[in-house]
C-alpha cells in the first residue's frame, strides 16, 4: 500500500498487460472508516494484499465501482463478503448506453478488450452528483461514459479518480457497445470543466497536468476522425482496411484491438451523418465517405 497524498492510498493488483498496464489501481480513500475504489479482478491474493495494508483498527465502510470490466468491477464483491460493506456504482453493465450503442448490443456485438463484467450487480445505484462521504472523505459521483457506458469518476476535494476515461500512460479503448466516441468527447470536457488538481486513474500513475492530459486526448481522437476520413476519400473501405492503412507500426496481433477503436470513430461519424455504410452499421459493413 502506498500514500500518494493526505487522505488516498493505492495498491496495485497483480494483473499486468498491454491493456492494464502494470495492473489496476485499487484505491484507499480517507482513514479508520474508509472507501474502497475498485477492488480489481477476482483475485483472493489481491484482496488479502488489500486488507492487510490497512492500518490497525481500520475497515471498509463503502466500495465504489468506475466500471464493469472484469479488472475493476469482480473483486467488489469478494471485499463486500468479507467486510460487510455496500457496492456503489452507476448501474450493471449494460447502464448508460446510448440509443445506438444499446442497438448494436441488441444486434450482437459484444465488448472486447478487458472484458465485460456481465454479472456485475451494485448495492446501491449512484446517480450523476450524488454524494457519498464517510468521517474524513467525500466522494462526489460523475457519471463519464466514453470507455464504458456505466462509467463513474470520483471527485474528492480537488482531485478525481478518473477509471479508465483517463490515463497518463495510454489512451483509452472505446470499443462498442460499451464504449461511445461521442459520449468519450462529452466526458473529456465534462472532465475539463471540474478544473481538477490531479487525476487518480484507474492504471498507472496519477496525470499531474489534468487539463494538459484532457486536451492531448481530444486532440488524438480529432485527429484519427480526420485520418479515418481520409482513408475514405480514396474510396469504401472496411474497419480492417482503415486499421492497415493507419496502423503500420501496430503488430498485427494488436490488429483487433486497434479495430475497436475505428470502429468507435464510425459509429460517430454515422451519427453525424458524415459517412453511410452497407449493409447496416456493424463492424463487417464497407464504409464510404458521404
Amino acid at each position: 500500500m502506498v500514500g500518494l497524498e493526505p487522505g488516498v492510498r493505492r495498491i496495485v493488483a497483480r494483473n499486468p498487460s498491454p491493456m492494464t498496464g502494470t495492473g489496476t489501481c485499487t484505491y484507499v480513500v480517507g482513514t479508520g472508516r474508509v472507501a474502497v475504489i475498485d477492488p480489481g479482478p477476482a483475485d483472493p491474493a489481491h484482496m488479502q494484499a488489500l486488507l492487510g495494508g490497512l492500518g490497525r483498527g481500520e475497515r471498509v465502510e463503502a466500495i465504489f465501482v468506475t466500471h464493469a470490466h472484469l479488472d475493476h468491477s469482480p473483486g467488489a464483491r469478494l471485499l463486500a463478503e468479507v467486510t460487510g460493506a455496500a457496492v456503489h456504482a452507476f448501474g450493471p453493465a449494460d447502464a448508460g448506453r446510448s440509443p445506438v450503442m444499446a442497438r448494436l448490443a441488441a444486434q450482437g456485438l459484444a465488448g472486447g478488450g478487458e472484458g465485460v463484467d456481465a454479472a456485475f450487480r451494485p448495492d446501491v445505484l449512484l446517480a450523476d452528483g450524488a454524494v457519498v462521504s464517510g468521517p474524513d472523505w467525500s466522494l462526489r459521483a460523475l457519471h463519464t461514459p466514453g470507455h464504458f457506458g456505466n462509467h463513474l469518476g470520483f471527485a474528492f476535494g480537488d482531485a478525481i479518480f478518473t477509471g479508465d476515461l483517463v490515463m497518463g500512460w495510454s489512451s483509452t479503448l472505446i470499443s462498442p457497445p460499451d464504449g461511445d466516441l461521442g459520449d468519450y468527447m462529452r466526458s473529456l470536457d465534462r472532465l475539463a470543466a471540474e478544473g481538477a488538481r490531479r487525476f487518480f486513474p484507474g492504471h498507472g500513475d496519477p496525470v499531474e497536468a489534468p487539463a494538459e492530459r484532457l486536451a492531448a486526448l481530444a486532440g488524438h481522437r480529432r485527429a484519427r476522425s480526420r485520418q479515418i476520413m481520409e482513408v475514405l476519400a480514396r474510396g469504401p473501405a472496411t474497419v480492417m482496411s482503415i486499421v492497415r492503412s493507419l496502423y503500420t507500426d501496430l503488430p498485427e496481433d494488436l490488429h483487433p484491438v486497434a479495430a475497436r477503436n475505428v470502429f468507435a470513430h464510425l459509429v460517430e461519424m454515422h451519427s453525424k451523418n458524415e459517412i453511410s455504410q452497407a449493409p447496416e452499421l456493424s463492424p463487417g459493413a464497407i464504409f464510404f465517405r458521404r
